[in-house]
């Protein structure tokens, strides 16, 4: 599926196959997860190169290996993050592919994964193999959402069993950290604007499910509900929802920003006041590396957590651009809707 322009009309065309160069792989796409951040890039709202196929969370089996790849091999069933680090970067070395400064995302800076194949880039480095328990439409919500969520909840937001997550939107991320905090004994205030989506979240193992209309409202029910979250995640990216965040969390308090924030928000205001009194702290996320998806593989494999619960549908390549386009609506949007280009 590719869009020729930002905002046209997406189609199905014949494009070449993926050329795998020595250090990568070729994935045949078994799953591929429709994400808003698909949506920015073809609403022009984060600048891609032209004509794209877009699709950056999938999962599939490996059909081509490059000369130079040693631990990967053809057969597998596996998936990667959608930031694909270079390999050979201090960074990477490090285990930080996610920041890695020559990194490549498949839908962004090449082709993703709304296609039958996918080229994985320093395919060492970033290929994740997947377990038994795992199904390919489960590691399709894995590659963004969940590693995503698990990374900014867990990692960054330090989220501990018994402690309060104030999660602010409530599509494919917001609900896998749903997800993520029950899995690891943490409580929930989920927040959105959609009532279909704040009974989602509910049906997920939320504590509590508010209306996002009121965002001073929001902050104050928290607080008196919970004494304040420990964490607070903005799932949407809003300069709004980055303040009711801080103004809900209580003292030593970490807001996680994981929704990207765009043009007039990119440079967001935020209640510095409020973060020095209260030592709150202001952290961003971005995905999370192939070296931390064990932890996050192993809590799907127990049965703590399990993606299949976000899965709302599975369509063809067809209906993949109609379902890129409902997002001008997200409010109508509950879940996932995962590409099987097999369909």
């Amino acid at each position: 599926m590719v869009y020729d322009e930002y905002g046209a009309a997406p189609r199905v065309a014949e494009v070449p196959d993926p050329v795998c160069g020595p250090g990568d792989v070729v994935v045949e796409v078994h799953a591929s997860g429709v994400c808003r951040s698909d949506w920015h890039a073809w609403r022009g709202h984060d600048p891609v190169p032209l004509p794209q196929v877009p699709g950056h969370e999938w999962a599939g089996v490996v059909v081509e290996t490059g000369a130079a790849v040693r631990r990967v091999r053809v057969g597998e069933r596996v998936t990667a993050p959608f930031v694909c680090g270079c390999g050979v970067c201090a960074l990477c070395r490090a285990g930080d592919a996610q920041v890695c400064e020559d990194q490549q995302q498949p839908g962004f800076t090449m082709p993703g994964s709304y296609a039958e194949r996918v080229l994985v880039p320093a395919a060492d480095t970033n290929v994740v193999a997947l377990p038994d328990e795992v199904t390919t439409s489960s590691a399709a919500a894995l590659g963004c959402r969940i590693a995503t969520a698990h990374r900014a909840v867990v990692a960054h937001g330090g989220l501990g069993e018994g402690q309060w997550l104030l999660v602010l939107g409530c599509g494919g991320v917001g609900l896998s950290a749903v997800l993520v905090a029950r899995a690891v004994g943490a409580h929930v205030v989920a927040v959105d604007v959609s009532a279909a989506a704040r009974e989602r979240a509910l049906e997920l193992g939320a504590d509590l499910a508010l209306d996002g209309t009121d965002l001073a409202a929001v902050a104050a029910r928290v607080r008196d509900h919970c004494g304040g979250a420990h964490v607070g995640l903005d799932a949407v990216g809003s300069a709004a929802l980055v303040r009711t965040s801080l103004h809900s969390l209580r003292p030593r308090g970490r807001h996680v920003q994981v929704g990207l924030l765009l043009g007039d928000d990119a440079a967001a205001s935020v209640p510095m006041d409020l973060v020095v009194a209260r030592e709150l702290a202001v952290l961003g996320s971005h995905g999370m590396p192939a070296v931390d998806y064990p932890a996050l593989l192993d809590l799907v494999a127990t049965g703590r957590l399990d993606p299949a619960a976000l899965v709302g549908r599975v369509v063809g390549l067809e209906a993949a651009g109609p379902a890129l386009a409902a997002m001008d609506e997200p409010a109508a949007q509950a879940g996932i809707t995962v590409v099987d280009p097999r369909v």
